[in-house]
């Protein structure tokens, strides 16, 4: 009798070493860091990716290409707002790609990247950074195991992407 290897499936905490590529150009990955984790069916990664690993098993590896629609979306060009210097604090150097979290006048929060720098606006993108871009990820399942209650409450379960969230 042979016992059935785990494999990625919903409820899973994934263990990933991953190198994200746009093109011929490394933008992220995992190595020299701990493996990215997640909880599988969670919505933790992005959804091409995360429909891209069910099945696999540990030691796997796998390229997978995300396009933009199963990624981070297509670009929005209207996505964009021009506001005051004077609405930033005047010691926060504020530099183009930098996230900002910002808020309106009912109180709800969005990530605004900072595209230009004037003397009197700043031009903040609330597109991802990496909208509109075919995604090329070379994966490796590292461990896998059940997930607990813990794991099961929200958010990665130890994101150590450097793109500024989780994949």
């Amino acid at each position: 009798m042979t016992e059935k290897s785990l494999e990625v499936s919903d409820g899973m905490v994934v263990s990933l070493e991953y190198t994200l590529r746009l093109d011929d150009e490394v933008i992220d990955s995992s190595e020299g860091q701990p493996p990215l984790e997640f909880v599988q069916g969670q919505r933790q990664i992005v959804p091409g990716l995360e429909q891209a690993l069910y099945g696999m098993e540990v030691g796997e590896e796998k390229d997978v290409v995300v396009e933009p629609d199963e990624g981070y979306g297509e670009r929005n060009p209207e996505a964009n707002q021009v506001v005051p210097r004077d609405a930033f604090q005047a010691d926060v150097e504020l530099e183009p790609g930098m996230p900002i979290r910002v808020s309106d006048d009912s109180g709800r929060t969005a990530t605004a990247f900072v595209r230009d720098v004037n003397p009197d606006t700043v031009k903040l993108d609330f597109n991802h950074p990496l909208a509109g871009e075919t995604l090329h990820f070379h994966v490796e399942i590292a461990d896998l195991r059940a997930a607990s209650s813990a794991d099961l409450g929200g958010g990665c379960a130890g994101c150590g992407s450097s793109s500024g969230g989780c994949c």
